[in-house]
C-alpha cells in the first residue's frame, strides 16, 4: 500500500498544484527557470570566448551562487531525514528503505564502473598522448594534497563525527546523514505526546529552508553566466586537441550509461525515462551550468515526492545517494585509469584492472566526504594503486571543469532514478500522483509556450 503524502500544493511550485482539469495562467517563456539557464550559458560561453580575460573574472559569480546553495545543504538532509525517520513511526521501515538503497548504490555503481573501464579499453583514450602529456606537466601542477591516499579504515572513520556541530561546518554529508539518523531514531523514542511539537517544528524549519533555495534559486542564472564563462575563459583556448578525444569520448559514454543501464533499469521499474528527465529538467539545466551536483540537491529534495516518492523514502535515499552512488564519478575514474595507463604507456592486465576497480568501489564512496570532490577522490585512488604515474594527474586536472559538467548531470539522473526505484521497492511510491505530477508539468509548460 502506497505511502500517503502530503498535499502536493505544500510542495514545489504552488501555484501549479491545481488540479490538471484547470486551465493554467499564461507564463512568458523568458520568466522560465530553465529558459533563463539556458540562456546564461549560451552568453557565458560567447564572453568566455570573446573577453577571455573579463571572463576569468566572473569566476567569483559562480562561487557565490554555489556558496549560498552549500550554506543549506547540510541543514536541509539533517531536517528531512529526521522528518523522514519519524514519519515512518518505526525504525524497521527505515531500515527496509536503507537496506534497499544501499544494494542498489552497489550494484549500479559497480555497472559503472565497469562501464568505463570496458569504454576505456575500447576507446583507447590516451594512446598516442605522450608527447602532449610532457607539454602540459611542464606548465601544470597538481591541486595540493590530491594524491593523498585515504584507506579504507580512514575512509570509515569519517562516516562518525566527533563533533555534530562540526558535521554541517564542514558540509561532511555522511556525517550529517549520521547525525540524522541517530537524532531522528531518538525521537521515535519519545513519547508522542513529547514527539509531536518537535516534529512539527522541525517541519516548519524545514519549509522555511526551501523557501531560502527559493530564494537563491532566482539568482542561478547569474550564477551559472559567471562559471561558463569563467571555464571557457581559463581553458577553452589552452584544451590540447589530443584532449579532445577523452572529453568527447566520456561525454558519449555516460550518455550512453544514461541511455542504456539507467534506461534498462527504468524499464523493469515501469519508469518512462523521458518522461521523468523531463520532468527534473529545470535541476538538469542547473548541474550542466553549475558542474555541480550539491546545486539541486535542495529542489529535487522538495521536487520529487510530487512525483510520487514519499517524502521519507526521498529524505533518506537521496542524501545517502550523493555520497554512495555517484555514477558519473565512477565513469570518470576508471576512464582516468585507462587513460593514465595509455598515455603513459603503463600495461594493465586484466587482473590488474580488476584490482584498481575493487579500490574505486571503496574510494568512489567518498567523493561527496572529501574536499574537491572527484578529481580529488581519483587522485588518491591514482596513488593508491602505486602503478600509475602521480606526473598524470595535472593534464586531466586542466580538463576536469569541462568533465565535470557530465559527471555531475550522471550523479543526479542517476540518485533521482535510485531514489524513485528504491520507493517502489519499499511500497513507498504513488503512482497516481506521479502521473498527476507528470499532467501539471505538462500543462504548465503548455501554458508558458
Amino acid at each position: 500500500m502506497p505511502t500517503t503524502i502530503s498535499d502536493p500544493a505544500s510542495l514545489p511550485h504552488p501555484t501549479t498544484a491545481t488540479p490538471s482539469t484547470a486551465k493554467p495562467k499564461k507564463k512568458s517563456l523568458w520568466t522560465n527557470l530553465g529558459f533563463q539557464i539556458v540562456v546564461a550559458m549560451v552568453l557565458g560561453a560567447a564572453m568566455g570566448f570573446v573577453f577571455p580575460e573579463v571572463a576569468v573574472q566572473l569566476k567569483i559569480l559562480g562561487d557565490i551562487f554555489l556558496r549560498l546553495i552549500k550554506t543549506a545543504v547540510a541543514p536541509l538532509v539533517f531536517l528531512c531525514v529526521v522528518v523522514g525517520v519519524t514519519s515512518a513511526g518505526d525504525f524497521k521501515r527505515v531500515g527496509k528503505v536503507g537496506l534497499i538503497a544501499m544494494l542498489y548504490f552497489e550494484i549500479v555503481s559497480s555497472i559503472a564502473l565497469a562501464v568505463g573501464l570496458l569504454a576505456g579499453n575500447v576507446l583507447g583514450v590516451g594512446k598516442g598522448m605522450a608527447d602532449a602529456t610532457k607539454a602540459t606537466l611542464a606548465q601544470g601542477k597538481a591541486p595540493t594534497g590530491a594524491a593523498a591516499p585515504h584507506s579504507t579504515l580512514e575512509f570509515i572513520l569519517n562516516i562518525f563525527p566527533d563533533n555534530f556541530i562540526g558535521a554541517f561546518a564542514r558540509g561532511e554529508l555522511l556525517q550529517v546523514l549520521v547525525i540524522a539518523l541517530i537524532f531522528g531514531a531518538g525521537l521515535l523514542h519519545l513519547s508522542p505526546e513529547k514527539r509531536q511539537p518537535i516534529e512539527n517544528g522541525l517541519t516548519k524549519i524545514s519549509d522555511a529552508f526551501f523557501e531560502f533555495i527559493h530564494l537563491i534559486m532566482l539568482v542561478a542564472p547569474i550564477g551559472t553566466f559567471g562559471a561558463v564563462a569563467f571555464a571557457v575563459g581559463s581553458s577553452g583556448s589552452s584544451v590540447l586537441l589530443s584532449l579532445i578525444y577523452l572529453i568527447l569520448s566520456f561525454y558519449a559514454v555516460v550518455t550512453i550509461f544514461i541511455a542504456v543501464v539507467l534506461g534498462t533499469i527504468s524499464a523493469v521499474f515501469k519508469i518512462n525515462l523521458l518522461q521523468f528527465l523531463n520532468f527534473i529538467r529545470e535541476e538538469i539545466y542547473i548541474v550542466l551550468g553549475t558542474a555541480s551536483s550539491e546545486s539541486v540537491l535542495p529542489r529535487l529534495l522538495e521536487k520529487l515526492p510530487t512525483y510520487g516518492c514519499s517524502r521519507q523514502s526521498v529524505g533518506l535515499v537521496l542524501p545517502t545517494g550523493y555520497a554512495f552512488n555517484l555514477d558519473g564519478t565512477s565513469i570518470y575514474m576508471s576512464m582516468g585509469v585507462i587513460f593514465l595507463a595509455n598515455a603513459y604507456h603503463v600495461p594493465l592486465d586484466l587482473g590488474q584492472q580488476l584490482g584498481i576497480l575493487t579500490v574505486m568501489l571503496l574510494t568512489s564512496k567518498g567523493a561527496a566526504t572529501v574536499s574537491g570532490g572527484s578529481f580529488v577522490v581519483f587522485a588518491a585512488t591514482v596513488a593508491a594503486t602505486g602503478v600509475l604515474p602521480l606526473e598524470g594527474l595535472p593534464i586531466l586536472f586542466g580538463v576536469y571543469r569541462f568533465m565535470s559538467i557530465a559527471i555531475a548531470t550522471a550523479n543526479v539522473i542517476g540518485n533521482s532514478v535510485a531514489t524513485v526505484v528504491t520507493a517502489k521497492l519499499a511500497g513507498e511510491f504513488d503512482p497516481e500522483m506521479a502521473r498527476h505530477a507528470l499532467a501539471r508539468l505538462q500543462a504548465e509548460r503548455a501554458g508558458a509556450a
